[in-house]
């Protein structure tokens, strides 16, 4: 699909089905990264923003397992990398909710901005391959009018040359 129809979210082709409510948002911020080749950046925001507020939940709904707002905020950072350290681990049922919640937000979260990462690299390059070869094309086509123009005066040279042998008949 072209990224400009893909933007306005208008395709013939079934589009892709939103797994969580701010998908949209995410995706679109993500391609003006990606097209600014400010990937990085933004991926660092997104994480931290979710381990801030996964760590704040944890925190308020679990004080026995996470004395703080950081000891919460550094047990979401572990857990949404899926790395898990054991360090603090939450042992009441909400926390283990949220513990569980966080995991499958993390694992998805991460495959799921690979993804998109990834796909608009590729529209990205194959639309710089596109202009490439349009302006290949154009070039191909101006050099073939040249080439032309070139033909015609020599044909309108031979013709003068032809009328003065021959006197103008022919």
């Amino acid at each position: 699909m072209p990224l400009a129809a893909w933007r306005r979210g208008v395709s013939a082709e079934p589009g892709p089905v939103e797994t969580f409510p701010h998908e949209r948002l995410i995706r679109r911020r993500a391609e003006r990264a990606v097209a600014r080749r400010r990937v990085l950046p933004f991926l660092i925001g997104v994480i931290t923003v979710l381990a801030v507020v996964t760590g704040v939940v944890a925190r308020l709904i679990d004080r026995r397992d996470f004395h703080s707002f950081g000891d919460g905020i550094w047990w979401s950072i572990v857990t949404l990398g899926t790395v898990g350290y054991g360090d603090i681990v939450p042992h009441t049922t909400w926390g283990r909710i949220l513990g569980s919640i966080v995991i499958v937000c993390g694992v998805t979260f991460i495959a799921f901005l690979t993804a998109i990462v990834t796909s608009l690299f590729v529209t990205v390059d194959q639309q710089e391959a596109l202009a490439k070869v349009h302006g290949m094309s154009e070039a191909s086509e101006e050099d073939t009018r040249t080439a032309l123009r070139a033909i015609d005066e020599r044909l309108a040279a031979i013709d003068a040359k032809l009328d003065q042998v021959t006197g103008g008949q022919r």
